[in-house]
Parts: C-alpha cells; sequence; structure tokens
C-alpha cells in the first residue's frame, strides 16, 4: 500500500498527517471522546473498553447523532484470530404496534418524530454484550469520564453546536425535549458550556446496575410510564424481553484485500456488492475524481441499493440472500447493466436467487492487537424527540425505518428489527494489516466506505488521504420503506475539490447533478500493521473530532 498521494506533494486536496502509536490508538468524532478512551487505555483498559468509555461520552457531548435511546452495531477483532466477530445490538418493534395502527390513522409512511417511530434502544445492551464478552476494567469505570463531565459541563464543538440548534427547531415541542437540551429555551451554541447532570444521573443508575437498570430497573419504568402518558407503545414488557444477537460477518475480496460487513438488518452488503461492481473496472488508470471514477462509482451504487431497497430485512422474518448477493457471479451479471458512458435513469433490484440522516462512528485499537469497530446512533439527528422524565437522553426513531406494505421484507411487524442503516466496517489488506473504518451518515454510509477502500486500494493513498479526499454522494434510490423515489435516476452532488470540467462531463453523460450540502459522512479508523504492530490512526476534518494515541 505504498501512498501515491504523499502529504505536500501536490494532491488535489489538503491533507494532514495520520496518527500514530504502538500502545494504544483512538478515532472519534469529539476529542472528550477519544481522550476519554486514552484514559482507559492508560489505565489498563482494552480496545473494547475504550470503545465504551468513548461511546458514552459521545452520548453526552454529541447528543445530535447518538445516545444510549438508540442502536449499536460493532465488530471486534482480536489478536491472532482468522476473522473479526459481529455484533448486532439494534432493537425490535413494540409488541403492540403493527401495521393496522398506521392504516387507522390513514398514514402511507410511518413519521419521523413523535411516538410512532420509536424501537426498543438497543445501545445499552450492546455495551453490556461486549463488556461481558471482552472487558478488562470494571464497568462502573468506563462511565465515570462522561459522569463527571455531565455534571461539570462541556463546550459544545462546532459542528454540534449547528446539528443542535437545527434538531432544536424540529423536536423543541416533544415533551422532555427543551428542559433537557434547550437551557434557558435554547440550543447551545459553539463554546457554550452544556451541563446534562439528569444523563449523568443515568449514566450512575447504569454503573451500579447494569443493562438490568435500562431493561428492568428504574430507567424502563420511567421510559414505559413516559411512553404510554406520550401516546407511545413501547413499554416495559418490551424492554425486558430485548437481547443483542452475536453475528458472523459476511465478506467480499477488492483486489486482493478482504472486506468485512454485518449482515441484515444492516446495509453493511451494500459496501461489499458496490465494491464487487468496481472491481470489474480500472480505477487506478482512470484517475481520482475522474468523470469515469465518478460514473463508476455512482452507477454501481445504483444497482447495489435497489437490491438494498427489496431485499435487506429481519433476517428472523424475511431471510436475504445474502451470499448470492456478494457473490462474484452476480457481481457480473449485475455489472453488465452499467454503461461506462451513461447514466442509468432507471434502475431494478435484481434477482440474486436466479444464480443459487446523524450517527456517531469511532475504532480503538490496543497494544495487544485487539481492534474495536463500532457505530451507534439515534437516527434522524436526535431522534424522534421523544426525551423519556428526567433520564436526560432522546428515544430514537429507528423504527420510522419498517415499510407498511405487508409484503415486503421489511414490513413493520411486532417484536421485528427495522432495516438499519448503521454500519461499521473492517478491512484485512493483502500484508495482513487489518483497519477497522467506518463513515457514518445515512446512505452515505455504503457509498463512502466503498470510496475509502477504493482511495487506499486503487489511488494509493494513506489512512488520512483515504478520509479528507474529496467525496461523491448520489440520491434517489428506492428505500427500503417503500417511499417514492425520483424518476429520473436521482442527483449526484460532489464536493469540493472535484473540477468543474468533470461536473461538466458528469452531466454530459447524463447524470442530474445537485449542490447539496453536509450530506459526506464523517469518517474515523484505526489500523495496525501485521509487521511492527504499529497504530495507524485518522480522523474526519468533516466532523470535531481526533485521532490520537498513548
Amino acid at each position: 500500500m505504498k501512498a501515491v498521494y504523499e502529504r505536500g506533494a501536490g494532491q488535489p486536496f489538503a491533507s494532514r498527517s495520520e496518527a500514530l502509536s504502538t500502545r494504544g490508538m483512538v478515532a472519534t468524532s469529539q476529542v472528550f471522546a477519544t481522550q476519554a478512551a486514552l484514559e482507559i487505555l492508560r489505565s489498563g483498559g482494552n480496545a473494547v473498553d475504550a470503545t465504551i468509555a468513548a461511546n458514552a461520552m459521545l452520548g453526552l457531548t454529541e447528543p445530535t447523532g447518538c445516545g444510549i435511546g438508540g442502536d449499536l452495531f460493532a465488530m471486534v477483532w482480536e489478536a491472532g484470530k482468522d476473522a473479526p466477530t459481529g455484533l448486532n445490538a439494534s432493537g425490535r418493534a413494540p409488541r403492540s404496534l403493527n401495521i393496522d395502527v398506521f392504516r387507522e390513522r390513514e398514514l402511507e409512511y410511518i413519521p419521523s418524530r413523535g411516538p410512532l417511530p420509536v424501537s426498543v434502544p438497543g445501545a445499552v445492551d450492546g455495551w453490556h454484550e461486549l463488556h461481558k464478552r471482552y472487558g478488562r476494567k470494571d464497568f462502573a469505570e468506563l462511565l465515570a469520564p462522561a459522569i463527571a463531565l455531565a455534571q461539570e459541563g462541556f463546550p459544545v464543538a462546532q459542528l454540534t453546536a449547528a446539528a443542535w440548534a437545527s434538531n432544536a427547531r424540529a423536536l423543541s415541542d416533544y415533551p422532555g425535549f427543551a428542559d433537557t437540551f434547550m437551557p434557558n429555551g435554547e440550543a447551545p451554541g459553539k463554546a457554550q458550556i452544556f451541563r446534562n447532570p439528569r444523563l449523568g444521573a443515568t449514566y450512575e443508575l447504569l454503573a451500579k446496575g447494569g443493562r438490568e437498570a435500562f431493561y428492568r430497573g428504574e430507567i424502563a419504568w420511567k421510559t414505559a410510564a413516559y411512553m404510554k402518558e406520550n401516546g407511545g407503545f413501547l413499554d416495559e414488557a418490551d424492554l425486558a424481553s430485548h437481547r443483542s444477537e452475536w453475528v458472523r460477518p459476511v465478506a467480499s475480496n477488492y483486489r486482493g484485500h478482504d472486506v468485512y460487513a454485518l449482515p441484515p438488518n444492516t446495509q453493511g452488503i451494500a459496501t461489499l456488492q458496490i465494491l464487487n461492481l468496481l472491481e470489474q473496472h480500472d480505477l487506478a488508470a482512470a484517475g481520482f475524481g475522474s468523470a469515469q471514477h465518478l460514473h463508476l462509482l455512482t452507477e454501481a451504487k445504483k444497482l447495489a441499493f435497489e437490491d438494498r431497497a427489496r431485499f435487506y430485512a429481519d433476517p428472523a422474518f424475511a431471510e436475504a440472500p445474502v451470499d448470492e448477493l456478494i457473490s462474484r457471479e452476480y457481481a457480473l451479471e449485475r455489472g453488465r447493466l452499467i454503461d461506462p458512458t451513461r447514466a442509468a435513469t432507471a434502475v431494478r433490484h435484481g434477482d440474486p436467487r436466479l444464480n443459487s440522516p446523524q450517527t456517531v462512528y469511532l475504532a480503538a485499537g490496543d497494544g495487544d492487537g485487539m481492534l474495536v469497530s463500532l457505530i451507534q446512533s439515534n437516527f434522524r439527528g436526535m431522534g424522534s424527540g421523544m426525551t423519556p422524565a428526567d433520564l436526560g437522553f432522546v428515544l430514537h426513531n429507528r423504527g420510522q425505518l419498517f415499510n407498511l406494505d405487508p409484503d415486503h421484507p421489511n414490513a413493520l411487524a411486532p417484536g421485528k428489527r427495522p432495516f438499519n442503516t448503521i454500519i461499521p466496517g473492517f478491512a484485512r489488506f493483502a500484508g495482513g494489516s487489518r483497519l477497522a473504518f467506518g463513515v457514518m451518515g445515512g446512505d452515505m454510509q455504503p457509498q463512502a466506505q466503498a470510496q475509502v477502500i477504493a482511495n487506499v486500494a486503487d489511488f494509493g493513498m494513506d489512512l488520512q488521504a483515504a478520509g479528507d479526499a474529496p467525496r461523491a454522494y448520489h440520491g434517489g434510490s428506492s428505500q427500503p420503506t417503500g417511499r417514492a423515489v425520483a424518476p429520473d435516476g436521482g442527483r449526484l452532488a460532489l464536493e469540493p475539490g472535484f473540477s468543474s470540467e468533470v461536473r461538466e462531463e458528469l452531466s454530459s453523460m447524463g447524470h442530474r447533478m445537485s449542490n447539496a450540502r453536509g450530506v459526506f459522512g464523517g469518517y474515523q479508523a484505526v489500523m495496525q500493521d501485521s509487521r511492527s504492530g504499529v497504530l495507524t490512526g485518522a480522523s474526519d476534518p468533516r466532523k470535531d473530532g481526533q485521532a490520537a494515541g498513548l
């Protein structure tokens, strides 16, 4: 992986140096979270301990993307193991909620706010499962940094403040939201000190009682009572019955490098499908940022996302043909649909059986060779707006992603997990080096993961440059919710950094261009070199965070 884009050697975009260490490395979207994780590593914790501490801190300092009212997915790769292990800590629909509820209310789609899109929050059980299997330090120690800062207060970071203000405008009228997140009636601005003693007290309950406090104890009682009082369906029985699931990641090989993803109900295999289609073309010859590079990326995404809309769902209710979807044979068949000179305006899903919105992502590695890739989310920014009692967190709105067509694999059903956009990533490069990486941001996630891998494998970028490089985003594909899509093939948005000539060439190929902003995601990565053991970290300048080592 010799770097083609050496820092300061004339690359067409700005980049900074990677972070390097041998004893530990953490990359998150908030400096406070990175530092909390390093504190845990420094005191004898491992990468899983550090990740839980960082996630707890992110729930405090970046509530615009995550919190214990949301879901979690993770992969852990232990030293000496051949592949990572996966954890699906996503929650299920309330048992009393079904499609008839929406028919009676004459709703065609599940709303994004209020009580109806709330499903069981899975994050705390995810922490518990990770800690039970891998943790080294006492669980209470992992929450201590966030508990202290919740009481003391912290200055809100710039991008977080902007997102907070946007969320507050939409969610301020939901019960409890303003009391918790809008001191003095306003969202905190950049560098304003924000305290959340309510969340600190909730974390203290978790420190003493663990996951049982959340799913069967005081937190569960208060959450259920709040939801009942405000027209919700989530109840104590739904919380008490929740369990996470350990799953086997699936993998595909891209130009000699193994790339790993979690299977549905996540969209992780879309990354693998995009890469399988891109491998049929010589991106290196096309050149980074060329019209041909961006055209092929967009056309591969369109094909993968139509399959995503048709097949990805909770496998306990509708088993997706995962092996077939990520197979070489299927990729070759679907790849024939890509016109190298013209954008497709209409794409349908395939049939692989013929051949057989804001989130946080963080990565950590320790000196013993354990790597963790974890992603956690409220779904749409600060979630549903439903902010129970005095607990200090908002409930997510992941249930919005169910489909109300009873014949669709992703159809809403009691106790079912909705299609989920959040996806942790892993890769093992041809030389054996392992990479924990991810890019938060709804539909952007598989598109950006594929771009990062191509930036390294095809264009020779280092980890930091691979994330700093300008990105492309295509919107308008079919959705697992069944929502209407653009009849013109969607629109392609490019970050600044691509030339005007490339934009014009893409337009002449039939791509409808967009000036969308803020959809390009946030990347974090930690890699361990297979020979030296050196840990490398990278953090996206599009976020407020930091990659740092011991």
